[in-house]
């Protein structure tokens, strides 16, 4: 009966350590389905806040498509295609992770814009928005011009000003012969698109109807003061969108993840649950073979 009383308690041990392992595993899944519950919350509000900017964004995109396209009498420089020396990119990422390859794919697509440019010997600077675009472009390396990082979950322009006026500054002074952002563009819940747009100079509109047509424009009250103007608000409008739709992939990617983490926990649990209960009734025909071998042999 020693021999029982011996392996009764490394039984025990081993099922204790399941036990352990089921109730970590279980606080876990209540994180996770925590944070899947905030990331829907959060993205609902910011899919609002998307939505009502997005029909501002496009139709000035729209307007200057126009623009580009129409036989101004006043060219403004945005509109003239320079030799290119050097290029901007605006990255657009998040602060926080636990959002799946949001990011790094990102990262990915703009690296090999990257190196394309270089293989032309053309040089790159970076104005990053977001933390997780600072931390990698400091670790794999980058011209990096400005960033901005910790602007939460309702960002305003004022907070990205900084790396715009940095990028637009250069692109006026011919420091830089074009403007990009690159960004997470929102499609639905399940699919968030990496995407760059050029910004600087200015692209022609790509509808055929608008690219058969010629456009006259009459301008009050002076025309250089108003595109001015326009030209700057297109700018800020577009980024500032990057910045929503972005924040909107975000929160979609981390509550498909954290739901993915969750399912992943019920699968681990119901399987640890069968290894305990394997075990158990091991043990308990282990000691039913063993009382009936005591009893024969007495």
């Amino acid at each position: 009966m020693g021999r029982l009383v011996e392996f009764g308690e490394a039984d025990m041990a081993g099922a204790k350590e399941i036990r352990t392992k089921i109730a970590s595993v279980q606080n876990t899944q209540k994180i996770t389905k925590a944070m899947e519950m905030v990331a829907a919350s959060k993205m609902r509000k910011t899919q609002d806040r998307m939505a009502a900017s997005r029909p501002y964004a496009e139709t000035i995109r729209s307007v200057i498509g126009h623009l580009a396209l129409g036989n101004l009498e006043y060219r403004h420089p945005y509109l003239d295609e320079r030799e290119v020396k050097r290029v901007g990119y605006l990255v657009v990422s998040t602060d926080r992770g636990l959002c799946g390859g949001l990011n790094i794919n990102l990262f990915k697509k703009l690296l090999i814009e990257m190196k394309d440019w270089s293989d032309k010997g053309v040089q790159v600077d970076l104005a990053l928005v977001g933390s997780k675009a600072v931390s990698f472009f400091s670790s794999v390396g980058g011209n990096i011009v400005a960033q901005v990082t910790g602007m939460g979950d309702n960002p305003s322009l004022s907070e990205l000003i900084g790396p715009v006026n940095v990028m637009m500054q250069a692109y006026d002074a011919g420091r830089l012969d074009k403007l990009y952002i690159v960004t997470n563009r929102f499609i639905n819940t399940m699919s968030q698109v990496p995407t760059i747009t050029q910004l600087l100079p200015l692209p022609a509109g790509d509808d055929e109807t608008l690219k058969k047509k010629s456009w006259d424009y009459l301008y009050e009250p002076d025309p250089k003061a108003l595109l001015d103007t326009l030209l700057r608000r297109y700018i800020e409008s577009q980024v500032y969108q990057g910045v929503v739709e972005n924040l909107a992939s975000e929160q979609a990617a981390r509550m498909v993840a954290m739901k993915a983490a969750t399912d992943n926990g019920g699968n681990l649990i119901k399987e640890l649950q069968l290894v305990y209960n394997k075990a158990r009734q091991a043990s308990i025909t282990q000691e039913l073979t063993e009382i009936v071998s005591g009893a024969s042999a007495v």
